[in-house]
């Protein structure tokens, strides 16, 4: 077992503040925190470089469709080298004007940080296709646990 980034909250806070700039249909809320040189790979394998053309390619996609909010649940965040760390997280997306997670959209998220003067940003940002057709009882299970986040408690 690998062990636990020593700035673990930090870098889980810019996980966590990239899900809710997204949920919040922000493109630069998204972009502020990428390193300038920072890269994006969508769910589609689009890929975007520097955080200024993040900023507008998520202008535009959230100008002209409907994005899903994002729920997502990490996994593991280590050290990947001396100033360098990755974040692994299971994510589900709930579409716009609904209620209930979407299985068909789960997502696996990679996030290479590092360390910018001491604060942590976004070096790659990736969302992998999840759908398990091996493994429908991983997708159910990933559901399951997502909705138990969601349910009040």
């Amino acid at each position: 077992m690998t062990a636990a980034h020593p700035q673990d909250a930090q870098i889980r806070a810019l996980y966590i503040e990239f899900l809710d700039a997204w949920n919040r249909r922000s493109g630069a809320g998204v972009a502020a925190g990428f390193a300038d040189d920072g890269d994006i790979i969508g769910f589609d394998g689009s890929r975007h470089s520097g955080r200024l053309s993040i900023a507008a390619y998520l202008r535009r996609t959230f100008g002209e469709a409907d994005t899903a909010a994002y729920i997502g649940l990490i996994r593991t965040v280590r050290p990947i080298a001396d100033g360098a760390a990755v974040l692994h997280a299971e994510a589900g997306t709930i579409p716009s004007g609904a209620s209930d997670i979407d299985p068909s959209l789960h997502s696996v998220h990679t996030l290479v940080a590092v360390s910018d003067a001491g604060r942590w940003k976004i070096a790659l940002f990736q969302a992998t296709p999840a759908v398990w057709d091996e493994h429908p009882e991983a997708r159910n299970a990933l559901t399951e646990e997502l909705r138990g986040v969601l349910a009040p408690q």
